[in-house]
């Protein structure tokens, strides 16, 4: 058990795709890879996770719990860098769940100059040696998967799925996007959930694969593919509360039909602008608030020299918003080269509606969302590429409904 206190607190983050310092010399292949890497960030994750270890110091919070894609691309000394970035603390538990990218990911690499090279990567049993740490708080271990479980305090215990498709060697491939928790671990899901209905503790699902859809138009691969069998023992069970990642999008999504769970996903840590969730846990309520994380306060004296450091927020902003739009403004601009402020504008939007959706804040009246539609440069966007005009349609929402915060009640 973590805390024998009834009213206690734990931190979420997701997606940190941390690429440890020393696997790169900031060369061309490796400002290539950023450049690519869809608004991540890969050059300061030391940084924002040493600065966020240090908020944890301070704050002490129970716990920090982690739902995948530790590594960028699943390379071992990327995992014993965060293992040692977090091994600090003393008061706060860190449980970390691996994801797509991090068990035998064939896209492992380490970048000198301009060529990449294989870095080696993480298998099971390396994962929960290097994470021995977080494994050794587990009331129950699954022995075919890298699940676990651990019991919060005396009225929660918190199951820690593993959702992910691996080999059982290293590989060249790509990784699986999609996931599964796969027949015997359902069992041991469940033998998790009747525990906790037999000692009268509420259970608390993380996993790095989502349990619901959360944009109608973008979701193949994210969603766990046996989330139907896992929905049926959330209801069996009376499981309320759900958490993961892998969409890079903060989304939450109440109970849906029959499932009693709310499902919250937690934004990517290495881009938009380092979301993280603070779970207040009482005796008979659960209360998430999203927050962003200013790192500027838990800096060394030599990172505040930093410009970029300091003013960290708007480099993952321009990044996001610049990767989100470079493409789509770059195939314009071949075509229609003669409007170069029509192109700027439509990839302004573009980035901005997406930024907004990954971010959470993405609640707006329905008559600025008329505004937007009518717009010659949303008209001109969905004319010229017809494979947007769904996706466009979901990023937005009118409704009451809240991304950045819950309650759900016992």
């Amino acid at each position: 058990m973590i805390t024998k206190e009834l009213n206690t607190e734990f931190w979420v983050i997701s997606d940190t795709h941390l690429i440890a310092d020393s696997l790169h010399d900031e060369g061309q292949a490796f400002s290539r890879m950023q450049k690519t890497s869809q608004g991540k960030d890969l050059y300061y994750q030391e940084i924002a996770l040493s600065a966020f270890m240090r908020m944890a110091q301070r704050k002490k919070t129970a716990a920090i719990i982690v739902t995948g894609d530790v590594t960028f691309n699943g390379e071992r000394v990327s995992a014993e860098k965060f293992a040692q970035i977090f091994k600090p603390l003393k008061e706060t538990k860190v449980l970390v769940l691996p994801g797509n990218h991090d068990i035998f990911d064939g896209w492992a690499r380490e970048f000198r100059g301009k060529k990449q090279f294989y870095a080696g990567e993480i298998s099971p049993m390396f994962w929960r040696s290097i994470f021995d740490k977080s494994y050794r708080e587990a009331l129950d271990e699954d022995d075919n998967s890298l699940a676990y479980s651990v019991q919060l305090n005396p009225q929660y215990l918190l199951v820690l799925a593993d959702s992910n498709i691996y080999g059982k060697e290293e590989t060249t491939e790509a990784p699986h996007t999609h996931g599964e928790i796969g027949k015997v671990q359902l069992k041991w899901i469940e033998k998790q959930f009747r525990y906790a209905q037999e000692h009268q503790l509420r259970p608390v699902l993380f996993m790095h694969h989502n349990l619901y859809a959360h944009n109608p138009a973008v979701n193949k691969g994210y969603v766990v593919d046996d989330a139907v069998e896992l929905r049926r023992l959330c209801a069996r069970y009376n499981v309320k509360l759900a958490f993961s990642g892998h969409i890079h999008a903060q989304n939450i999504m109440g109970p849906q039909d029959m499932t009693p769970t709310t499902e919250i996903v937690t934004s990517s840590f290495c881009s938009n602008d380092q979301g993280y969730g603070v779970v207040r846990v009482h005796s008979r309520h659960i209360t998430y608030v999203r927050r962003n994380f200013d790192m500027t306060r838990y800096l060394t004296d030599e990172e505040k020299e930093n410009y970029t450091l300091v003013h960290y927020h708007k480099y993952l902003k321009d990044l996001q918003l610049g990767s989100i739009s470079a493409d789509m403004m770059q195939s314009e601009l071949n075509q229609y080269h003669e409007d170069i402020e029509l192109v700027r504008a439509m990839g302004n939007l573009f980035g901005w509606m997406n930024y907004h959706f990954f971010n959470g804040h993405n609640h707006i009246k329905a008559s600025e969302l008329n505004k937007i539609h009518a717009s010659k440069e949303y008209q001109v966007l969905i004319k010229h590429h017809p494979e947007y005009r769904l996706y466009l349609k979901t990023l937005y929402d009118t409704s009451d409904h809240s991304n950045l915060q819950v309650k759900i009640r016992y």
